[in-house]
């Protein structure tokens, strides 16, 4: 019997059964979820949260067991999809009052942070005579939104299927350190929440980090990190028509036809953040207690999602090739989170 098929069975997964192989996984990453609950109860890991302790067991499971494959469909559901329907639902916290003036500010700040992050990410890299795919690949998941960003810009680049999931995984790892250092380092900090949540915002690499780091500057903080990561989200678009436009003026027989997906939960955030803040309550009644409700399986999507994050970073993964690369990413996103530390 294959090892496939025996990790099959110790799911009880049959391979015909690709639904129940789907439920299995979004359920995975809910138990891991869980296990970071209990495992934040414990003082010392109180002080860092629900969030930060469920990533952290997903990456060490996924270094010491891995996970059978027939189950990554779930557990990728549960990093982007459910990930996606918790930043909508977490539009109902944002005040609008309380950020509306910023929000542009933010959007020049997040084009600021993206050049940065691009042009040191690349410029160090020849520095260091690091692969220049994979490092631009960095600096564009650093600048913008992580592996999202990877994804997009990769087929416009023609980059090899191993430099994206090279990038992807330090992307994720980096990320993940980032996040859980600015939980430890917040109550040291003399930021207000909403400042700590520009920065935030601004700084860090997957919206899934934002959300991590963000939390512990309570609603109105991580509603304005929310804000100022989903500007940059948003300008990935016409960041991908940059590129394209560059591509075909460097190489005029070049014809890429790749679609770039238009950041629709960021409308649903702006959405419902309008109705939160200007009909739930004011004009349609809204007890706090389904507000309350909401909130509680928001955090539990966003906890599930950081699971399905940390199930997709693999240390194995970073060999040789990334080490220069790596670096270069890592002294970009040290310097952004200083200098954008300055100005928010």
């Amino acid at each position: 019997m294959s090892t496939y098929q025996n990790k099959l069975n110790r799911f009880n997964l049959p391979p015909s059964s690709p639904e129940i192989a789907w439920l299995g996984g979004v359920a995975f990453t809910f138990l891991l979820a869980f296990v970071g609950y209990l495992l934040a109860q414990v003082p010392g890991f109180d002080q860092i949260g629900q969030l930060a302790c469920a990533i952290i067991i997903a990456v060490f499971y996924r270094q010491i067991f891995s996970y059978p494959s027939a189950i990554r469909s779930g557990i990728t559901f549960s990093s982007k999809r459910l990930l996606r329907v918790a930043i909508i639902l977490y539009g109902l916290k944002l005040n609008i009052d309380t950020v509306l003036s910023d929000g542009l500010w933010l959007l020049v700040r997040d084009i600021g942070v993206i050049t940065f992050a691009i042009l040191m990410t690349i410029w160090l890299a020849k520095r260091f005579k690091a692969d220049q795919t994979i490092s631009l690949l960095l600096g564009v998941g650093t600048g913008v939104c992580g592996a999202a960003a990877i994804a997009a810009i990769a087929p416009i680049i023609k980059a090899k299927d191993e430099d994206t999931a090279i990038g992807v995984g330090i992307i994720a790892l980096m990320g993940t350190i980032f996040a859980i250092s600015y939980t430890i380092i917040r109550p040291f900090l003399p930021l207000d929440d909403i400042e700590y949540g520009m920065w935030v915002g601004i700084s860090l690499h997957e919206i899934a980090h934002v959300a991590l780091a963000g939390a512990p500057a309570g609603e109105d903080g991580l509603a304005v990190a929310l804000l100022g990561k989903l500007g940059r989200v948003f300008l990935l678009v016409p960041l991908c028509f940059i590129f394209i436009f560059m591509m075909k003026r460097k190489n005029k027989d070049l014809k890429t036809t790749a679609k770039v997906e238009f950041p629709w939960f960021l409308l649903g955030f702006i959405s419902l953040s309008i109705l939160g803040s200007y009909v739930f309550g004011p004009v349609i009644p809204f007890p706090d207690a389904l507000r309350d409700f909401v909130s509680t399986w928001t955090t539990w999507l966003l906890a599930a999602a950081m699971v399905g994050l940390g199930l997709n970073v693999s240390l194995r993964d970073l060999r040789e090739r990334a080490l220069l690369p790596l670096a270069a990413m890592t002294i970009t996103s040290i310097l952004l989170s200083i200098l954008t530390y300055f100005i928010v």
